[in-house]
C-alpha cells in the first residue's frame, strides 16, 4: 500500500512563506500525477496544484487563486513533490493533502480520480 507523508505546514502572518512536501512511501509510478488539494473550514476540498510526470518530463496546473504565488515541483530521486507557497493570504488557511495516481484515470482537476491520499497538513495564515 503506498503512504504519502506531508510535511512543511505551519502558522505565518499574510505575506510571508511556507514549502510542503509529499513523500511517496516507495516508487509509485514511472509515470503519473502527484499534487495538491486543500480544504478550508467548512467549505468542500478543492483542488490547488498537481504535476503530471514521466521520465522525461512535466506539466503543471493550478487553481487561478494560486498561480504567480504557488509552484509545485517534483523530485523524481526522492519520490517527493513539493509546494512552494509565497504571498500567502488568510484565505490560503486550510488543511492540505497530498494526492497522487497513475497517469490514466480520469480529470487531474477531480479529488476521486485519485488513489492515493496523505493525511493532511495544517497551513494557518493570519493576517
Amino acid at each position: 500500500q503506498v503512504q504519502l507523508v506531508e510535511s512543511g505546514g505551519g502558522s505565518v502572518q499574510a505575506g510571508g512563506s511556507l514549502r510542503l512536501s509529499c513523500a511517496a512511501s516507495e516508487r509509485t509510478f514511472s509515470s503519473g500525477v502527484m499534487g495538491w488539494f486543500r480544504q478550508a473550514p467548512g467549505k468542500e476540498r478543492e483542488f490547488v496544484a498537481v504535476a503530471t510526470f514521466t521520465w522525461s518530463d512535466s506539466v503543471t496546473y493550478y487553481t487561478d487563486s494560486v498561480k504567480g504565488r504557488f509552484t509545485i515541483s517534483r523530485d523524481n530521486a526522492k519520490n517527493t513533490v513539493y509546494l512552494q507557497m509565497n504571498s500567502l493570504k488568510p484565505e490560503d488557511t486550510a488543511v492540505y493533502y497530498c494526492a497522487a495516481r497513475g497517469p490514466f484515470g480520469g480529470s487531474v482537476y477531480r479529488e476521486n480520480d485519485y488513489d492515493y491520499w496523505g493525511q493532511g497538513t495544517q497551513v494557518t495564515v493570519s493576517s
